[in-house]
This record gives C-alpha cells, sequence and structure tokens, in this order.
C-alpha cells in the first residue's frame, strides 16, 4: 500500500468515526447516514479506492466472527428451515431471476455476466436492519432470521459468484460441477471451522489468561477464513462455524475473558462497520466514470429495474416460504404476518456486494455496467429500505415489549433459585467452620445482603424500576446515591493524584475497582 492510499483510509476512517459518532449521539442509523455522507463527499474529493482483498480477507472475516460470537446457537437452530430457505433458496433464486432480466434488457451482455451479477447483489447485509431491528425493539425471532441469513448467505452467494465468473471467463458450465463445488465449499468448511474451534478451546483451557485469550480470539477469524479460502473452501463458513462454537462455550472462560472480550468486539465492529459504510458511498465517482455507451435515463432505467426485481423477489419468497413452513411447523408457533413483513423488507445489500462487484475481471464482458448496477442496487436498498425500515416496525406495531417482560420474569425467577444456591454454599461453609468470631459475622451479613439486593433488582425491574405511587425502589436509590459516592471517590483520587501524594500508577488501579462496581450498578 503506497502511502497516498494509506493517508486516504486514515482520513475515510477519521471523517466516519465523526460521522458516526453524530449518528449515535442523534439516534440515527450510523450505516445509513455514513452512505449518505459518502455519497455527498464523493465528488469533492480524490477517489478512494474499495480494494475487494481488502474487504474480504481484512473487512469481512472479523466481522462475521463477532456476529456469529453474539449469536445464540441455541435461536438459531430453532429457525434453522427458515435461515436455509433464505441463505440458500433465496440467493440462488435472486440470482436467476435478476441474471434473466439482466440479460433480456442487455441482450449483449453474456448469460454468465448476468448470472453473475444476480450472484453479486443476492446476499443482503443485515448489519443496517439488525442494528435498527434492534434499537426499536425488534422481537428475537425475526432478529435472529436475519442474522443468520447474513452469517450464510454470503458463502451461497460468493460460490456462485465464482461459478458464474468462470463461465463468463470460460465460456462454459456444468451444472453437476456447479453443485459439487458449493457442497465441497460447505462441507469442507464446516469441517475446518469444526478443526479450528476445537483446536482454539483446547487453547483456551491451558491458557486461563483473558489477555492472551482475547489477543488469540483477534487472529482466529482471519485464520479461518484464510484456511479455508486456501483449499478453496467456503471462508465464510469456516469462521461462522468458529464463532458459533466459541460463543456457545464462552460461559467456560473467565470472567476477565468475557469482560475484555465484549469491549474488545464492541469496538472492532464499530470501526470496521464505521469505515466499511463510508467506503461504499465513496465509491460513486469510480463507479460512474467507468460507463460508457449509455444514456442517463437509460443507465436510470436498468438500474431501477435491477432495485425492483431484487426486492420483489424477496417478497415473493419471503412470503409463500414463511406459510409453508407454517403448514410443516408441527405444532410449533406461526410467524406473524408483521413479521414476515419485516423480513421481507429487510433486504439491505453491502460492502460485500460491492467487493465481488469490483473483483470482477477486466475481461469480463461489460464489467462497467455491472460494477454500476450492483453500486445502485446496494445505494438504493440501504437508502430506501433502510431509511423506511424504523417506519415499517412502528407502523405494523412490531414489538418485544411482551418478550422483555418474559425475559425480566425469567430473570427474577433464575435469581433467585441462584440466590438459593449460593445461600445453601454460605451456609455450608459457615457450619463446617464453626461459630464465627464478629468480624466473620460481619462478612457473612454482608454476603448475604447483597445476594437479597441483586435479587429484589431483578423483581423491581418488573416494575419499571419504581415502587408504589411512582415512588424510588430501594434498588435504585442504592445504585443513584453510590454513583454520586463513586464519583466523590474518584475526585479525592484524582486530586491526591495531582498533589503527587499518589503514583498514577496506584490511582488507575483504585479507578478500576470503582469503575468495576459502577458497571455493575448499571446491571
Amino acid at each position: 500500500m503506497n502511502p497516498t492510499t494509506g493517508l486516504q483510509l486514515l482520513l475515510v476512517a477519521g471523517g466516519a468515526i465523526a460521522v458516526a459518532a453524530v449518528a449515535r449521539r442523534r439516534g440515527w442509523p450510523a450505516p445509513l447516514l455514513l452512505v449518505a455522507a459518502g455519497l455527498l463527499v464523493s465528488p469533492l474529493v480524490p477517489p478512494v479506492p474499495l480494494d475487494p482483498e481488502l474487504v474480504l480477507y481484512v473487512f469481512l472475516p472479523p466481522l462475521l466472527y463477532s456476529a456469529a460470537l453474539d449469536s445464540s446457537y441455541l435461536r438459531l437452530r430453532e429457525v434453522t428451515r427458515h435461515v436455509a430457505l433464505l441463505s440458500v433458496g433465496l440467493v440462488l433464486v435472486t440470482m436467476l431471476a435478476v441474471g434473466y432480466v439482466v440479460h433480456l434488457m442487455l441482450p449483449e451482455l453474456p448469460l454468465a455476466a448476468a448470472f453473475a451479477l444476480g450472484a453479486i447483489i443476492a446476499p443482503p447485509d443485515a448489519v443496517a436492519a439488525v442494528a435498527v431491528g434492534r434499537r426499536l425493539g425488534l422481537p428475537r425471532r425475526p432478529l435472529t432470521i436475519l442474522i443468520g441469513e447474513s452469517l450464510f448467505n454470503d458463502a451461497t452467494a460468493l460460490t456462485a459468484y465464482r461459478v458464474a465468473i468462470g463461465a463468463a471467463v470460460g465460456g462454459t458450465v456444468d451444472l453437476l460441477d456447479a453443485v459439487g463445488e458449493f457442497v465441497y465449499a460447505a462441507a469442507v468448511g464446516v469441517a475446518i471451522g469444526l478443526a479450528l474451534a476445537f483446536v482454539s478451546a483446547w487453547l483456551f483451557r491451558h491458557t486461563r489468561d483473558s489477555l492472551v485469550e482475547n489477543t488469540l480470539m483477534l487472529l482466529i477469524p482471519f485464520a479461518a477464513y484464510l484456511a479455508a479460502e486456501s483449499v478453496h473452501a467456503s471462508g465464510v463458513i469456516s469462521v461462522v462455524i468458529v464463532g458459533l462454537y466459541l460463543g456457545h462455550q464462552m460461559h467456560l472462560r473467565g470472567f476477565g475473558t468475557r469482560l475484555l472480550s465484549t469491549s474488545v468486539w464492541k469496538v472492532a465492529d464499530f470501526f470496521l462497520e464505521t469505515i466499511v459504510f463510508a467506503l461504499i458511498g465513496l465509491q460513486l465517482v469510480t463507479v460512474i466514470q467507468g460507463v460508457e455507451g449509455y444514456g442517463a435515463g437509460e443507465v436510470a432505467l436498468y438500474a431501477l429495474v435491477v432495485f425492483l426485481v431484487t426486492v420483489l423477489v424477496r417478497f415473493a419468497w419471503v412470503f409463500p416460504t414463511a406459510y409453508l413452513l407454517r403448514l410443516l411447523g408441527r405444532g410449533r408457533p406461526a410467524a406473524a404476518p408483521a413479521h414476515i413483513t419485516v423480513v421481507s423488507w429487510a433486504g439491505m445489500r453491502g460492502v460485500v456486494s460491492l467487493a465481488a462487484a469490483f473483483a470482477i475481471p477486466e475481461s469480463v464482458e461489460g464489467r462497467s455496467m455491472l460494477l454500476l448496477l450492483t453500486f445502485t442496487t446496494v445505494i438504493g436498498t440501504l437508502l430506501v429500505q433502510g431509511l423506511s425500515f424504523p417506519v415499517l416496525i412502528k407502523r405494523l406495531g412490531v414489538s418485544s415489549e411482551r418478550e422483555r417482560y418474559e425475559d425480566t420474569l425469567a430473570e427474577a425467577n433464575a435469581q433467585q433459585a441462584a440466590l438459593g444456591a449460593g445461600l445453601e454454599v454460605l451456609e455450608r461453609l459457615t457450619e463446617k467452620e464453626g461459630e464465627p468470631d464478629e468480624i466473620r459475622k460481619q462478612v457473612i451479613d454482608q454476603l448475604r445482603e447483597k445476594s437479597w439486593r441483586r435479587t429484589l433488582a431483578a423483581w423491581e425491574r418488573l416494575g419499571g424500576g419504581t415502587g408504589r405511587d411512582g415512588a424510588e425502589t430501594p434498588s435504585s436509590l442504592y445504585r443513584r446515591l453510590r454513583r454520586e459516592m463513586l464519583q466523590a471517590e474518584r475526585e479525592v483520587f484524582v486530586r491526591l493524584r495531582d498533589e503527587r501524594r499518589l503514583d498514577d500508577e496506584v490511582m488507575r488501579e483504585v479507578m478500576a475497582q470503582l469503575d468495576f462496581e459502577e458497571a455493575i450498578l448499571e446491571r
């Protein structure tokens, strides 16, 4: 990478973080604002290159791994058929539909190249949809389906894309070979992911060091992706499998590993996503300059048709398959029509599609038009569907309020059971160690009180954190007063540090203790 490109990416990162900070402060969806900002700035700055290998080998693995790590294997298992129909069935149907329509509009474009375009724009990127859905309280089931789809659909699309590009360059394609390539990519990807997951779990069991374990976790997605891609398997599936496995086993790690892991991946996600969505918008000038021989109205018509086909095919697939699964549900609760509508509309495309389009070989006929149609579809879905997604959720009255109440009730019951287990151990240890002296008795009483307070807080949340007549509950009062005390304590430590009566290292240690206590209060 030359210094100019490095400086460009540094400026993009800085500007993207500033835009994302404004979006977070205002409560706006950051991905959409970043794309819009990129579109506005693109004509005013030198072209910023979007290197396909940078996206596929640097940005994609950690983003996939983080999403898989944070996902629920058990919840995904409950919606396996929904996810399979979307991540495999819908991707292939979209590829065929878009490919045939584009070939009809542009007969000079080879059918294989048109199918390559269909494969490129087939997989939605659910980052924006999930971010908005979580903020607006989208119920867990449709949210899980969207997450599962985004985890696995890239594998199908990238495999289909390789087959189509091979046909566009070589001129022929064998359907049986294509199916075999897909099965090989998926099976070997799963095998590599599981092998790396077992090796990683073994290492973690013998490490027991939160800093080392989280450093290893930063390497795992890249190792999984490169290992799979080096043998022409699916790096996407490999990364997702290892992420789901290790996420499901996270309870076996130490508390330090879990706390640090959450922080590490939040920062990584925020940093990578801001750059990725900004880069999407910044490709405007690069994409437009490459198209020649077509009028503006003609190009606009092609772009509109491809966008509409992409959106409508998703509706035409999601609704019938949802009702088909309802018939085959065997007593499982049926998906609400509002939930099906939300899933149908959550088809925003992302940077993987754009990276795949930029990776099309120069020898493929019509490459510039394929790149333009990919760009317009990505931008169209992000802005049109993305901006209207919150409105749709509110209009349909889709809410997770009942789920949140049930979650809080389940947590309160679990806290009660855990309290019983903890107190039972405390009583057993007390009896074993004999009659406690006054100091030991005070410590035991404090342990009992702390356990009861934590359990009481869970039950109080069922009432919204207020008591009768809107009065402040004991737990809320305790948290508010303790926060004020913690702030006063911090000020004393800082003052003593400034007066050189306390070393910086000592101050950081005691500050960390106060910070952990405040984090517990926030929980």
